[in-house]
């Protein structure tokens, strides 16, 4: 799965990958919810950092169609609020 992370690039994601992202996913659902700022920038980051980590960069230059498109890391939660589904940032 091909995943954007806004203002930063695409990152090629291996589907096996999900289920660690969706549990970071979860909390920072639960955090938005209860407006738990410091929460919400905490797990955002791990969850970026997460997709970087497990994630392979694809060339600048490549223009592969994103799957997934994550916030940038300095999004506010308004902003994430807007891009989120019933799922979350991420689905399933």
């Amino acid at each position: 799965m091909i995943v954007r992370i806004m203002g930063e690039g695409q990152v090629k994601l291996a589907d096996s990958h999900f289920a660690a992202l969706n549990t970071l996913d979860d909390e920072l659902l639960e955090e938005m919810e209860g407006g738990d700022e410091a929460g919400f920038r905490r797990t955002l980051g791990a969850l970026l950092d997460k997709v970087r980590e497990l994630g392979e960069p694809l060339p600048d230059d490549a223009l592969e169609p994103s799957e997934l498109i994550l916030p940038a890391p300095d999004a506010s939660l308004d902003e994430v609020r807007a891009m989120l589904s019933d799922d979350g940032l991420i689905p399933g």
